[in-house]
Order: C-alpha cells, then sequence, then structure tokens
C-alpha cells in the first residue's frame, strides 16, 4: 500500500486519521519536533523529525511518502490572540507549507499528491456576503486576521502544483469530536446543568462531525479527479443555540437551564478571538458532494448521537 506522510499528526484530527489509514492498509508516517515511535491501533508508527526555522527536514521520508497530508499549525484557538500568538498562528503555517515545497523541489520523491488543511476563517461573516447565500470556494478571501491568514496559508503551499503535484485544500469548519476540541467546550457548562448560549445565539456554525473530515482527506488521496479547493463542512450548518440545546438534550434530557452568555462577556475573556465565536458564517458543502463525497453525519442530531 501506499505511504502517507502526516505533519500534525499528533493532534486531534491527525491521530483520527492515522487510525482510519491504518484501517485502510496504508503505511503512515508523522512529521514532528523530535523523531521516534508511537503505536496506534497496535501498529507502530514512525514519527520523522523536522525543523521549521531551520527549514530542515528528514529526507528519507520525502522519498518514501507517495502522498502528503499536510495538517500542522497551532491551535488557533488555544491561547489568547496577543501580537506574537498571532504572528505564531501564521508562522507555523506558511513555515511548514515553504518546508514541504522546499524539501520536494529539492530532494528526489514520488508524491503523487499534497492535501493541505486550510479553514473557513478564509470567509467573513454572512452579513458582509453580498450575494446573500452560503459561501462558496470561489468567493476572495476576507480581509481580517482570519481571512489574511487562510490566504496566505494557502498561497503557501500553492507551488506544489509547479512541482507537478496534484493540491487540495480542504477550507475545514468547526471539527466535533468526542475527544476534544469545540465540543468539549460546548458540554462543559452541561456538568452544573447549564446550556450556555453565546451572545444572541443567532450566529450560524459551519461544523463538521470529525470521521466524516477524516474521510474527506482519505477521499481526497484516493480520487486522482479531485484538485483545488473544497469546503469541508457537513451540508446543514446549524445557529449556535440549536447545537448547544441538541447537546443539552441528548446528554441531560430535559434537565438543564439554558442561559445566553452576553457578547460583551465573551469579548473581555476572549478578546480579539470573540469576533470567530459570536461571527456567522454559512458555508456550503456543495462542491465536495458534486465530487461525489457522502457524508455518514450530514445533521447536528446524527453527529450529536454518535459523539
Amino acid at each position: 500500500m501506499a505511504t502517507i506522510l502526516i505533519t500534525g499528526g499528533t493532534g486531534m484530527v491527525g491521530q483520527e486519521l492515522t487510525s482510519l489509514l491504518l484501517s485502510k492498509g496504508y503505511d503512515v508516517i508523522w512529521l514532528s519536533r523530535s523523531a521516534g515511535e508511537k503505536q496506534v491501533n497496535g501498529k507502530s508508527i514512525r514519527i520523522a523529525s523536522w525543523n521549521l526555522k531551520e527549514q530542515t527536514i528528514d529526507e528519507t521520508v520525502i522519498r518514501q511518502a507517495d502522498h502528503i497530508i499536510h495538517l500542522a499549525g497551532a491551535g488557533v484557538a488555544d491561547q489568547r490572540w496577543t501580537a506574537q500568538r498571532k504572528q505564531e498562528i501564521l508562522d507555523s503555517r506558511t513555515q511548514s507549507s515553504a518546508l514541504i515545497v522546499k524539501a520536494l523541489r529539492e530532494i528526489p520523491n514520488k508524491v503523487q499528491s499534497v492535501i493541505s488543511a486550510s479553514a473557513i476563517g478564509w470567509y467573513g461573516p454572512d452579513e458582509d456576503n453580498k450575494l446573500r447565500t452560503s459561501f462558496t470556494e470561489e468567493m476572495p478571501a476576507y480581509p481580517d486576521y482570519l481571512g489574511s491568514t487562510c490566504k496566505a496559508w494557502e498561497e503557501s503551499i500553492g507551488p506544489v502544483t509547479d512541482l507537478g503535484k496534484r493540491l487540495v485544500k480542504l477550507r475545514i469548519g468547526i471539527v466535533l469530536s468526542a475527544k476534544g476540541g469545540a465540543l468539549a467546550e460546548f458540554k462543559k457548562p452541561l456538568k452544573g446543568g447549564m446550556a450556555a448560549i453565546l451572545g444572541s445565539g443567532k450566529q450560524m456554525i459551519s461544523w463538521v462531525h470529525v470521521a466524516d473530515l477524516c474521510r474527506m482527506f482519505l477521499y481526497a488521496i484516493e480520487n486522482e479527479s479531485m484538485q483545488g479547493t473544497f469546503n469541508a463542512v457537513a451540508p446543514n450548518p446549524v445557529s449556535n443555540k440549536e447545537l448547544t440545546l441538541t447537546l443539552a438534550k441528548q446528554k441531560n434530557g430535559l434537565w438543564y437551564i439554558p442561559f445566553y452568555v452576553p457578547a460583551f462577556l465573551l469579548k473581555i475573556i476572549l478578546g480579539e478571538m470573540s469576533i470567530e465565536v459570536l461571527k456567522s458564517a454559512t458555508v456550503s458543502s456543495r462542491k465536495i458532494e458534486q465530487q461525489g463525497f457522502r457524508f455518514e453525519y450530514p445533521t447536528i442530531q446524527l453527529a450529536l448521537r454518535d459523539l
């Protein structure tokens, strides 16, 4: 079977994706700051090293890889957005992409495709969408911090096409997983029987079940006709209020108290990051569905029931 080289393999999505690829018979190698090994599903995963600042990489894994999945990047919601943190978020994405391009240019290889993560932060708020429809892939990047970061991210990996590699970019929505991420934050107030609705609760969330997201990466590897940019979101976005109350009902039954967390309080707590928490972004999944991909969890009810 083919060998898949994954950057950011130690993250939530990377580990879930690794399990899926191993179950399908693929060989998997991770790129990380320190070399070593890790057991995943009873199989040993080789961890090769790279250094973004020095722009160095283990050449042997570039020679071995048939496909590269590029997930690496500092967590957008992990820390408050100071000027230093915002630069770190940007650099972790563009420098890692630049190193992949450099490696593929300089090291003899057999890499057929590069499947790169991006994010729906590319898009602005619904109220600024002049077409009054869902955001689609051909729309320009929004001129704010996340929009410009996603644009730089996608541009930094773009040169792999000049090297004859098939490139797929997946603009990922809010990933729902039982192992952390956004869903864990939504669930925290429910331990006390409270359902925390953020701001007005009307803002639309374009989400995706982690299993469907991992299947998209696999689909992109296995379908040679797939290239370009695709939104990695479920077909049915929901409001923050609907997501919160659906989760509360499935977790606590009728025993919960809904309450609204005022926008001004979120701004105090989160700073600039509150803009994204309160932003309504309705993103279309039509293009990837037209490519032939089918969702196992198209609705929030099915997704939360599974998770």
